[in-house]
């Protein structure tokens, strides 16, 4: 079992950046796929980034290609999202999540097991 603790969001102006970070407890960290979320208010929980467990495999949803980077320190049992030319619509709150499986799909919310409480990222125009 893993514990996710989200951190680093905030309100930024757009085309302004920020970094998330998750901090994962446990000693299997590299064990799991990790992934981050968000859900805008009103709106389903929808897929942002996934990294692979050595970290050298990544994925992104369209609306985060060329501006999003998501990357994983397996000593330091963190997940990051580093997000450039933030967009108003970019405003959620963010989510980390954890799976162990290894399923042919790597962006469906139910596939993971384990969710961090989110932290919320406002974009303002």
């Amino acid at each position: 079992q893993v514990q996710l603790v989200e951190s680093g969001g905030g309100l930024v102006q757009a085309g302004g950046s920020l970094r998330l970070s998750c901090r994962a407890s446990g000693r299997t960290f590299s064990s799991y796929r990790m992934a981050w979320f968000r859900q805008a208010p009103g709106k389903e929980r929808e897929f942002v980034a996934t990294v692979s467990r050595d970290g050298f495999s990544t994925y992104y949803a369209d609306s985060a290609k060329g501006r999003f980077t998501i990357s994983r320190d397996n000593a330091k049992n963190t997940l990051s999202l580093q997000m450039n030319s933030l967009k108003p619509e970019d405003t959620a709150a963010y989510y980390c999540a954890a799976r162990q499986l290894a399923l042919p799909s790597v962006t469906m919310e139910r596939d993971y097991d384990y969710w961090g409480q989110g932290t919320q990222v406002t974009v303002s125009s």
